[in-house]
């Protein structure tokens, strides 16, 4: 027998062995069908960590200290929207046969896959059909099965599926277990964990395109990554939707250009702003507003240089940690002297409470 700990407290007692749903079930059946994870915590465990989150059908051997997380904690979104990539991997594959997937990770809202179409040009025409052959595959109740294989079986199976990104994954992996997770038709390489089934998935949408070096190297395959997100219920998707609608409505790349306050130009950079005659007016107002609040506070401003010498990001240890990928030196020939575009303000101030008398 094992000692279950919840979070109240109050022990009791299962066999080892038991899943995290079978805690739940043993609580209320109704319960048991708002779980979709569990977060385990063992003893030995330091007091700061936050535990393991694992499947709700996955065996609990020892003492532990036990989370029921339902859709209202991040944990189990993040479960819910990476089960979730799993399914629109393989709405995919049904879809495009021949399809190639790198990863397909939960974000903080949603999911994303990245896709190697193999040929076939992906649109937002497409959408719907993902979306359509998602909720089909979602009412079949499709369970996510765990399954461990060494290195070399999981290798040969994505070997001989073809599946070129997958193996280079798994070659990096240390020899030893390695996990699947099937739904379905279709089976990937994941640590997991996932939800039960499918059936928890009530409502899906596809939000968008992009493109996606793999890796994140430029010189490698440029992949689709395919953004969605999914809900329990209809009602919440709709009122993400709408959420979604008014961010738009309030985007201030939008505002700015319809109120002319400022403009942005490729030759400048990306993300950096032009300020027009009104945006300038409202930026000294804003900086005005907030000197005076500064000031009532007692705030005491100083200003620094945008430049520093090398020397002083050395002695602060920002040039041996930041050096080589922030800025490049500024030389000046005549006194062989090298500056940096300070990356922070912090050393500057340093060097203001230098000139100021150590007190005793």
């Amino acid at each position: 027998m094992i000692n279950i700990t919840f979070p109240d407290g109050s022990v009791r007692q299962y066999e080892a062995g038991v899943t995290g749903y079978d805690v739940a079930m043993s609580i209320s059946p109704r319960l048991a069908e708002q779980i979709l994870a569990v977060n385990i915590k063992t003893a030995d465990e330091p007091e700061t960590s936050k535990g393991t989150t694992i499947d709700l059908m996955r065996p609990i051997t020892q003492d532990v200290a036990i989370r029921l997380l339902k859709w209202e904690d991040d944990e189990a979104k993040k479960v819910f929207w990476h089960s979730s990539s799993h399914l629109m991997a393989e709405a995919l594959e049904a879809l495009f046969p021949g399809v190639k997937f790198g990863i397909g990770p939960a974000i903080e809202n949603g999911f994303y896959y990245d896709v190697d179409m193999n040929g076939h040009t992906l649109t937002d025409a497409d959408f719907k059909a993902i979306e359509d052959k998602m909720l089909e595959f979602a009412r079949q109740k499709q369970d996510f099965c765990r399954i461990e294989v060494s290195k070399a079986d999981a290798m040969k199976y994505f070997t001989e599926k073809g599946d070129q990104y997958k193996q280079e994954l798994i070659s990096e992996l240390e020899d030893g277990t390695i996990t699947y997770y099937t739904n379905g038709q279709f089976t990937d390489l994941c640590r997991g964990p996932h939800l039960k089934n499918t059936d928890v998935i009530k409502a899906v949408k596809v939000l968008s395109l992009a493109g996606a070096y793999w890796r994140g190297d430029e010189t490698r395959q440029q992949l689709t990554r395919i953004y969605g997100i999914t809900f329990p219920k209809k009602s919440l998707l709709d009122e993400y939707l709408l959420v979604l609608e008014e961010a738009k409505k309030r985007d201030h790349r939008k505002i700015g250009k319809e109120m002319e306050l400022f403009t942005f130009s490729q030759r400048v950079g990306a993300g950096l702003p032009l300020w027009l005659p009104r945006g300038a007016a409202l930026r000294n107002t804003l900086q005005a507003f907030l000197a005076k609040k500064q000031a009532e506070y007692g705030y005491l401003p100083v200003v620094t240089p945008h430049i520093g010498g090398k020397e002083l990001y050395v002695t602060s240890g920002h040039y041996a940690k930041y050096g080589k990928d922030s800025f490049q030196p500024i030389h000046t020939p005549q006194e062989g002297e090298e500056y940096l575009l300070k990356p922070m303000n912090c050393p500057h101030h340093c060097e203001i409470f230098r000139r100021t008398p150590q007190l005793p």
